[in-house]
């Protein structure tokens, strides 16, 4: 096994995805501020919910934003091109980390996804063929890579389908409830919402979904069916992408299939004036340049333990996922759900007793405060009016007066309104005890 690992193997995929990540990469940079994304969640805004621990990247929100993205862009293409790969990549990185850590209003999880891919790059020789560090002389030129590097990759794939398909196995997705919901609040002509909200329509879907998520990995890798696997990657994605509008993901998801493919067929397809790279038994002829060293394996490898341990966590956290929300992200539970609710907060000053509603419109804008029904932005918030009222000198307790609906249920009290949530701590990878129980 080892030996097949450090086989080396033409570096075609690792060349050709390196140029579909970095033009992805510009898209999501840029479309972010064509489309509003920027001005929306991290210019028109007085605070983000940043993840927890990461407050002190509030320095950003504003208009420099623009700037930041629009960097980002430009890195993003350094990257593509393969311009001062090292640099950039790390570089893209960093920008990414703090564009992904700042906020969560508009979570998603290919954002995510984009942010384990950088720290992966980080660590691969990509630029050493079709790039302009070769063509400046700043790298050798080189044809091969051990076939380890490709395994990266599929490993990562294969954690994102293998959970994602374990998630969707619960009530709501298996009688089609959420793809029914998913549906109706699609942005399509009426037409198509017609005949997409129909039982046997949404019912086959979620099936699909299943099935696609459960066998995609296995398809792409048994060489008899990897064609068939692509072509159904390529259905599922590109139907996803025009209904459901989300972004990049699709075609980046797509083109993690140069890994599956033998790299002389991903050669022949994509640079046919390549040199064959000429495969012999013997190691040690080919140096070590192009190989990771203990210490980059065993961080590597580190990382890749904790990719199979994040999403395991919310089998050890008390309560239902669905309804407590805790664990949710970095689990790979994607388009899993419809969670809307509202929640408003009353601060009591402790030593006089009044109480008041604290005026959420005044601070949030209305998506932020349409987020606010998951229980870590609930809690920031308790935090963010503590703080405000202690700057003042008075010393108050919060409280959430919070509702929330799953999958179109009626709405259910979520967080104990008795709790001062302003005076209690967050638990990270276990059960917060003011989350009420599941009432469904």
């Amino acid at each position: 096994m080892w030996k097949k690992a450090l086989q080396p193997i033409d570096n075609s995929p690792l060349v050709i995805f390196r140029i579909f990540f970095g033009f992805l990469f510009a898209c999501e940079s840029f479309g972010a501020i064509a489309t509003g994304w920027v001005r929306t969640n991290l210019v028109d805004v007085q605070m983000t919910f940043s993840h927890i621990y990461m407050d002190f990247l509030q320095v950003l929100v504003g208009p420099q934003m623009y700037v930041y993205f629009a960097l980002m862009g430009f890195v993003s293409i350094a990257v593509m091109l393969g311009w001062r790969y090292r640099l950039n990549i790390v570089l893209l990185t960093i920008l990414w980390a703090g564009a992904y850590f700042i906020q969560k209003t508009s979570y998603n999880n290919h954002y995510y996804m984009l942010l384990l891919i950088c720290f992966y790059m980080c660590f691969l020789p990509a630029h050493q063929y079709a790039s302009m560090d070769v063509k400046a002389g700043r790298v050798d030129k080189k044809l091969y890579m051990p076939r380890y590097f490709s395994w990266f990759f599929i490993f990562q794939v294969t954690i994102l389908y293998v959970f994602g398909t374990v998630a969707k196995f619960y009530p709501d997705w298996l009688d089609g409830t959420f793809t029914r919901l998913m549906y109706q609040s699609a942005n399509i002509p009426e037409v198509f919402k017609e005949v997409f909200t129909q039982k046997w329509f949404y019912i086959t879907i979620a099936y699909l979904g299943i099935i696609f998520d459960g066998l995609i990995v296995p398809m792409l890798l048994w060489k008899k069916t990897r064609t068939l696997g692509v072509i159904a990657a390529l259905t599922f994605h590109l139907f996803n992408s025009a209904t459901l509008h989300i972004g990049i993901f699709p075609y980046f998801a797509l083109s993690f299939s140069v890994f599956f493919y033998e790299p002389e067929q991903v050669r022949r397809l994509f640079f046919k004036k390549k040199p064959v790279f000429e495969v012999t038994d013997d190691l040690t002829s080919y140096g070590t340049q192009n190989f990771l060293s203990k210490g980059q394996l065993y961080v590597l490898s580190a990382f890749m333990v904790v990719q199979v341990l994040l999403p395991l966590r919310i089998h050890f956290i008390k309560g239902d996922t669905l309804w407590t929300d805790e664990g949710h992200r970095l689990s790979w539970r994607m388009m899993l759900r419809s969670r809307v609710g509202y929640t408003d907060f009353i601060v009591e000053n402790k030593d006089t007793k009044t109480r008041s509603y604290y005026p959420l419109a005044e601070v949030l804008s209305t998506k932020q405060a349409a987020r606010l029904t998951s229980p870590d932005m609930i809690w920031q918030m308790a935090q963010v009016i503590k703080k405000e009222y202690a700057a003042k000198g008075e010393d108050v307790a919060v409280y959430a007066d919070s509702f929330v609906s799953i999958n179109g249920r009626p709405y259910s009290r979520f967080v104990d309104n008795t709790v001062d949530l302003g005076n209690v701590g967050w638990n990270y990878f276990t059960h917060c005890p003011w989350i009420l129980e599941k009432p469904f």
